[in-house]
């Protein structure tokens, strides 16, 4: 294996957290990360399956509508 397929993780060059980073960090929100990974894996597929299916339907609306 090549060394860059082994490492999955390289650490940053110094401590110094990346402005860019921390520009995105502020328009997250965490709360809502942090309550989905609270959720199991099978409230995750079916939240996600929810939201395919409200896709689909948003998709044929706005066909209809053509």
């Amino acid at each position: 294996m090549s060394e860059s397929t082994t490492s999955a993780w390289v650490a940053p060059a110094t401590d110094e957290p990346d402005p860019v980073i921390e520009a995105y960090k502020q328009e997250v929100d965490r709360t809502l990360l942090r309550a989905n990974l609270a959720r199991t894996v099978d409230e995750r597929i079916r939240n996600l399956v929810r939201l395919q299916r409200f896709a689909e339907h948003a998709r044929q609306a706005g066909r209809h509508l053509r």
